[in-house]
């Protein structure tokens, strides 16, 4: 049975209120920032077909973000895809600006930072599955999100409709055979991922950003290395270091930040793990390249507010349907002084 959450009902004083508490709830915890001066007006609808869920939202022009800080109190890490229905809307998300306009689709992460503009009223389906059901890499993932295709794009053109149907027909199917239609969903958005990691560069912006993509998959792959560095990523994929810091220009961080935090992510990720024996803080600093334990310490703390062990002990300890998961820490923006 469909949930639905409107503001139409709602005292004006209360309807912002009203429409982020709505839009956390059936997506995912984020700010809200009305665009107009009037009583804000929004509709939400939702279902669930196995472990998809599908969202159907109307509202006035809004900015919509996902911090950090609100990565860290979700407990699933989500993939979405969004079909704009009507109006338009621009996505940001790692430093890539996506321009939605209607029909389009556009694949992002809820696990990383973003934010969605929507200038004027609009209206637009969004598709929720967890990361773990999809069986593709954190890194594909992240070379897929920002990733628009529009209704006549290959494999859009088949996608587009098949996502539509399903929005609009979802509240009147079996949870037998909404099962069935979620593991359809899940086999084309691992192929929708497969496909956004293998675009071939069409001309130069196109290249560019294929470039910065391989880059990134690069890092997650050798992140335990503690050679890995601007020179050392610059030598694989023969190109000078110059060049390199130029690309990620327009990426909202720096090749040693990026290093750093996603080596930070990976540890975080590991020290919340729970088990009957737990690597030591050293042996997990060292696994992801960190070789100076000081300077680990320090980079920990100045990225999640807590040292290594304290945040061991409190995400191993924590219990209860509203604590965070401890395989999900979130992903926040670090100082850079070193590359290790």
């Amino acid at each position: 049975m469909s949930v639905v959450l409107t503001t139409a009902s709602v005292p004006d004083r209360d309807k912002v209120a009203y429409w982020r508490d709505a839009v956390s709830r059936t997506l995912v915890p984020m700010t809200v920032a009305p665009r107009g001066d009037g009583p804000f007006d929004g509709r939400i609808t939702t279902d669930r077909l196995g472990c998809l869920r599908v969202s159907t939202m109307e509202a006035d022009a809004k900015r919509v973000s996902r911090t950090p800080e609100l990565i860290a109190r979700s407990s699933e890490a989500l993939v979405a895809v969004g079909i704009q229905v009507s109006g338009t809307a621009t996505l940001i998300q790692d430093g890539r600006r996506a321009e939605v306009g209607e029909g389009d689709l556009v694949v992002y992460d809820t696990a990383r930072p973003y934010s969605f503009d929507y200038p004027e009223r609009f209206s637009t389906h969004v598709f929720q599955l967890p990361h773990r059901a999809l069986g593709v890499s954190d890194a594909d993932i992240r070379q897929a999100s920002g990733t628009v295709i529009g209704p006549a794009d290959g494999f859009g053109a088949v996608l587009q409709p098949f996502l539509s149907t399903l929005a609009t027909s979802a509240h009147s199917y079996s949870p037998a055979v909404g099962g069935k239609l979620a593991n359809s969903v899940i086999d084309l958005f691992a192929t929708l991922v497969a496909e956004g990691t293998r675009q071939v560069p069409a001309d130069a912006d196109t290249a560019r950003s294929h470039l910065v993509l391989r880059i990134r998959s690069h890092i997650d792959r050798n992140l335990g290395d503690p050679a890995l560095s601007p020179e050392a990523i610059a030598k694989a994929h023969h190109i000078s270091v110059r060049y390199l810091h130029r690309l990620f220009e327009g990426e909202g961080i720096t090749i040693g930040r990026l290093i750093q935090q996603r080596r930070l992510e990976e540890c975080a990720r590991e020290l919340s793990r729970r088990g009957r024996t737990s690597p030591t803080v050293s042996a997990v600093a060292q696994r992801w390249g960190f070789v100076n334990p000081a300077h680990f310490s320090r980079a920990f703390r100045s990225a999640y507010g807590l040292s290594p062990r304290e945040w061991r002990s409190l995400r191993t300890s924590v219990e209860g349907a509203d604590a965070p998961k401890p395989d999900v820490p979130p992903v926040v923006a670090v100082p850079a002084t070193q590359h290790e």
